[in-house]
């Protein structure tokens, strides 16, 4: 991970400062607030500013459903009830503000969820650093046969340092001749805003990503799922360690209730309860496709 001298000062100066408040704090992301934490090779994630917390949800919960809640005794078993019921607005009380490191490719994958607020570091006002994600060589796999989305069979030592050899050279020379358009130097030099579609997207971008706990979690369920691509899914995993600190009783709702939990269709639920009672089923009489009988042996076992 690289920090400039001025973000480091900045980190510093921020953590070294303390603010009185009337408002309510969450201990274990105030350990969190401006600390970078690393992410890939140059990237890292941290937090700028957070609202809200455990007791946030079970506030607005109380607010909105009054005397339905009295039968939840504490707020660890309504923040459950809420997740399990698949109640959304409570957990839109709780927000965060990141700031984000990573790779351009990445962010055009993360901008797709488009329930946050972004304010992304512009090169056609300043100049992009040379600094371009190269993966480690274990990251290097060929295209998956059964999967057009994802990897395959991780490449040979000898075909890894083949490919790491055209990424890093290609990289540094686009790097090159986008410093040699911007330049001044004795050359009317070529505006940023053009000079930058000749970068690669392997090069880090920044930006300031703020949103709510209900769509975080959104975000967090599809990219930090095991069958995420690898590059997304390490911020995905980072955020989630932070949001563990914040939030432990709604994330721990979440990893039992989203992450670890399987949405079954109406006939794979009839199915079940035919295995149940000893039927016999199979998947010409579960009125299931192939697919779908495959996914629900899958999860079975």
């Amino acid at each position: 991970m690289t920090l400039t001298p001025e973000q480091q000062a900045e980190i510093e100066q921020a953590r070294a400062k303390e603010n009185r408040t009337l408002r309510v704090t969450a201990p274990g992301m105030e350990k969190h607030l401006y600390t970078a934490h690393p992410v890939l090779d140059h990237g890292f994630v941290r937090v700028i500013d957070y609202m809200g917390d455990d007791s946030a949800i079970c506030q607005a919960a109380r607010v909105s459903y009054g005397k339905g809640t009295k039968s939840v005794q504490n707020d660890e078993g309504l923040i459950r009830y809420l997740m399990r019921h698949w109640h959304s607005t409570p957990f839109e009380m709780c927000e965060i503000k990141l700031h984000v490191k990573l790779p351009v490719f990445v962010a055009r994958q993360w901008i797709r969820h488009r329930t946050a607020n972004v304010n992304e570091y512009s090169a056609r006002y300043s100049i992009l650093d040379r600094e371009f994600y190269i993966p480690a060589p274990e990251q290097l796999a060929a295209q998956s046969t059964v999967n057009n989305q994802g990897r395959g069979a991780p490449l040979t030592a000898e075909e890894s340092a083949r490919v790491l050899e055209i990424l890093k050279t290609d990289a540094a020379r686009c790097y090159d001749h986008y410093e040699e358009m911007i330049s001044d130097d004795g050359k009317q030099g070529l505006a940023r805003e053009l000079a930058r579609m000749n970068l690669p997207m392997n090069i880090y971008t920044q930006w300031y990503w703020k949103v709510d706990l209900h769509n975080l979690f959104h975000f967090l369920r599809l990219r930090a799922d095991l069958h995420a691509q690898y590059e997304i899914r390490v911020y995905a995993e980072e955020i989630s360690r932070i949001v563990a600190d914040w939030v432990p009783h709604a994330h721990k709702a979440f990893e039992d209730y989203r992450m670890g939990a399987v949405t079954l269709s109406a006939q794979a639920m009839d199915c079940l309860r035919r295995m149940l009672k000893g039927e016999e089923v199979n998947q010409e009489n579960s009125g299931m496709s192939a697919r779908e009988w495959r996914e629900f042996q899958d999860v079975i076992g």
